[in-house]
């Protein structure tokens, strides 16, 4: 089913496709030995070759093309063994050469696809026509001076894949769900860090609307630079509205490039579009075709991790966890190796019971900092360790939580073994019946009415009279003896 828009005159649908340029992570630029790390200061890394002065030649970083090669197994193209380099050429500030190198018409990676969501939560097939390696430009700075813009030349000449869609998005939410797909998949494939806030990953969306039933595209309009997921879905959500309400009222839409202005959520006309006979596009006359061989290719594939979907499959097979489990864990690689590589360390291997401390706890304190799990303050044998504890009733599930708590907020403990922190904070769950017994007739005795009233048969006050217990004994009562022991003295 499309998805349907309602307009004042007829039903519409949008037709979209996406152009994702993701900055290929590398330590060296695409055709020059200068740094490409990000948050250098202005201009700190440029080379000869990225100011293109005269006579400096182009060097191929081998890397950046394996990087693309895993990009497009993962996206499960085909990779083709010969590929070509050409010239974009236009003038701005912050392309010193005048030209752009790209791959226009050969690309390195063709034919491949992503699998998304769409409205109605079914699969959906999103087709890609292309992933070509390019070079980045500059950047403009025009905010700090009112007369004068800068130029900083350190992005320039970093590489990118340019991964381009085949038109079948047709929501914004598709959009996002693809967005997102695209993010997780190159960051476990550790080609690009997906980081949109940095611009080391942003799209270009290219957008038409037509009724309903309708098979010619309409009047394309491209949206540039967009780099959140948020202000992707927001651009589509304006810009689709936009050209329904220009058809329905007899205006006729012009093919252009727009500008997204996230403070205002609308989109502007930057320029009417160019033809790419205005690019001037021709062979790169100093790089040699790029040729892939058979051995090159094996050697990526063999670097090839286990993939997002494949990976929450394993862990729904592998460890008896919920599909939305599986799908929390997996969509970062690094916390689907800290989950299994805690429960490699675990006594029970146990992995629900690991999976419910990580996303419950470890996750929200995670989450108040900002940080990663690799920032994690508890390690995965620390976290193993905590659900053993739990599972061999030495502490109880609410200890378990001030555990975490506890290790969040001292620093100068986090490298002892928890068997020595349950000790010396006197964790342990009392077990001892005696004493366990003590403390429920000392609460029957202070509620006495609820407990006639559990007597008569209300069951629900079980759960209470645990509860108090627990209060009574500061959470270190084994609950399960709790209950075990009242519901013998509610049958005396």
């Amino acid at each position: 089913m499309p998805y349907v828009i309602k307009g004042n005159t007829a039903d519409w649908e949008a037709v979209i496709g996406l152009e994702v340029h993701c900055q290929v992570i590398s330590k060296s630029k695409l055709f020059s030995s200068s740094s490409a790390e990000f948050g250098a200061q202005p201009n700190e890394h440029v080379s000869l070759v990225d100011a293109a002065m005269p006579g400096m030649l182009p060097v191929l970083n081998e890397f950046c093309i394996r990087q693309a090669v895993k990009t497009g197994f993962g996206l499960n193209a085909k990779i083709n063994k010969l590929s070509r380099f050409d010239r974009k050429s236009y003038f701005y500030a912050d392309l010193p050469s005048g030209y752009q190198i790209t791959q226009q018409y050969a690309p390195i990676v063709t034919d491949g696809y992503l699998d998304i969501l769409d409205d109605d939560g079914n699969t959906k097939r999103i087709r890609i026509n292309r992933l070509h390696v390019e070079q980045d430009a500059g950047k403009s700075v025009h905010d700090m001076d009112p007369d004068k813009s800068f130029i900083d030349l350190n992005r320039a000449g970093v590489a990118l894949m340019e991964i381009v869609s085949e038109p079948d998005l047709s929501s914004p939410f598709e959009v996002s769900e693809y967005l997102k797909k695209m993010r997780q998949l190159v960051r476990y494939l550790k080609t690009c860090d997906g980081n949109m806030d940095e611009g080391s990953m942003r799209c270009d969306l290219n957008v038409s609307v037509r009724k309903v039933g309708e098979t010619k595209f309409g009047t394309r309009v491209e949206v540039k630079n967009v780099n959140s997921v948020k202000y992707a879905a927001t651009a589509l959500e304006y810009e689709i509205k936009r050209q329904i309400n220009a058809l329905e009222n007899g205006e006729e839409l012009v093919q252009e490039t727009r500008l997204f202005n996230p403070n205002t959520g609308e989109t502007r006309s930057m320029r009417s579009k160019e033809n790419a006979n205005d690019y001037r596009y021709f062979p790169d006359p100093d790089l040699l075709p790029v040729v892939l061989s058979d051995e090159l290719l094996q050697e990526v594939k063999n670097e090839m991790p286990m993939l997002p979907d494949e990976r929450k499959a394993f862990l729904i097979d592998n460890y008896s966890l919920s599909a939305y489990d599986a799908d929390v864990l997996s969509l970062e690689k690094e916390v689907a190796d800290f989950f299994e590589k805690s429960v490699s360390l675990s006594k029970h291997k146990n992995g629900k019971h690991i999976c419910n401390l990580m996303t419950s706890e470890l996750f929200a304190y995670l989450n108040k900092d900002n940080l990663t799990i690799e920032q994690s303050f508890v390690s995965e044998q620390q976290l193993a360790d905590i659900a053993d504890n739990v599972l061999d009733n030495v502490i109880s599930g609410k200890i378990a939580k001030d555990l975490f708590k506890l290790l969040y907020e001292n620093p100068d403990i986090r490298t002892d073994k928890i068997s020595d922190i349950i000790e010396k904070q006197g964790l342990k769950q009392v077990s001892d019946t005696g004493a366990i017994e003590k403390c429920i007739d000392d609460v029957i005795a202070n509620n006495t009415d609820n407990w006639n009233q559990l007597k008569s048969g209300k069951d629900k006050l079980i759960g209470w009279f645990v509860g108090q217990v627990m209060k009574e004994m500061k959470g270190k009562g084994n609950p399960s003896i709790i209950n075990e022991l009242i519901i013998k003295k509610v049958k005396e």
